[in-house]
């Protein structure tokens, strides 16, 4: 019979999405960026991105032999931390230290904690700041994309005071110092734009993670699209801050999460020591995920009449 009954728990939703499907569009919605760091940083870009999801994939398939578990490099989600990993990182890094991070990234904060579902955290991120900790002088060797000279020896953030609308294109373009996935904005912009188009996610996070930092951005007297467009912010607002395991699931636990990154997000920026604050951001949100789901969540059916009317009586 074509028709099967099945007998489940509620909610009875089906839908002919996959784990496989939607992180192969999450692959597809890189591969403009991954073309151009290959243009602006050249062979190595590839290298190094070739690097980090062959290593992902091999943790995650050893792992999961070694454990006597099912392997489930077959849904990509080892492929798509592996490419998030690279564009987090500078082409220069040495191609070991990549499989370090991809090593924390899958095996300790993935499958130490139980697989896909079950991370506390985003592993592309905590493999991202792991390195940036004990590689810090390699992580922050950029190179340069292009020939502008006024950014030549470094990202636009750390010279952020001395860019105007002449630098626009610039940052569109990608032609400047950077990890592979924080120069070439325009082609994020394609890719989470896609994601969006196709369902794959929700605009109510990068929406509110942008806006809350243009806004900001204004306040501090900064330029906001210099803001917007400099650093890991569009990389990690549209691919990492709405990773679906380590983000809040409610529209307004969405709403909340966009805002605090946001904010946490110029303070490091404008306050701290360091020129970029995606990552511990994101990072942070991740942490805070389940006590803004739990704040947000909408009450069961009958709860709040029950409470009315026992504060009636």
């Amino acid at each position: 019979m074509d028709n099967k009954l099945i007998v489940t728990a509620a909610p009875h939703i089906t839908s002919a999405d996959s784990t496989q499907k939607i992180m192969g569009r999450v692959c597809v919605a890189l591969l403009p960026t991954l073309i151009a760091s290959i243009i602006i940083f050249g062979f190595n870009a590839l290298i190094l991105t070739a690097v980090t999801v062959a290593a992902c994939v091999f943790f995650e398939w050893a792992y999961c032999k070694l454990m006597g578990r099912e392997v489930p490099v077959a849904d990509l989600s080892a492929a798509v931390t592996g490419l998030l990993l690279a564009f987090n990182l500078p082409a220069t890094l040495p191609p070991w230290m990549a499989v370090v991070g991809a090593f924390i990234a899958i095996v300790i904060i993935k499958q130490l904690f139980g697989g896909l579902g079950f991370n506390f955290a985003n592993p592309a991120i905590v493999g991202r700041i792991a390195l940036a900790v004990g590689f810090a002088s390699r992580m922050a060797s950029y190179p340069m994309g292009g020939g502008v000279d006024a950014l030549a020896s470094a990202t636009p953030l750390a010279v952020s005071g001395e860019l105007g609308a002449s630098h626009y294109v610039t940052l569109l373009l990608g032609t400047h110092g950077g990890v592979l996935g924080e120069t070439c904005a325009i082609t994020i912009l394609i890719g989470g734009v896609y994601l969006i188009a196709t369902k794959v996610i929700s605009p109510m996070i990068p929406m509110t993670y942008l806006a809350t930092v243009a806004v900001l951005s204004l306040i501090a007297g900064k330029d906001p699209i210099v803001q917007l467009l400099s650093g890991g912010l569009m990389l990690g607002a549209f691919f990492m801050a709405t990773d679906y395991v380590t983000s809040p699931t409610t529209d307004k636990g969405k709403l909340v999460a966009g805002i605090f990154l946001g904010v946490v997000t110029c303070a490091i920026r404008f306050f701290g020591t360091m020129n970029e604050g995606v990552s511990f951001a994101i990072l942070l949100m991740n942490l805070v995920t389940p006590y803004i789901d739990a704040l947000t969540r909408q009450d069961k059916l009958g709860i709040a009449k029950k409470k009315k009317e026992a504060a009636a009586k």
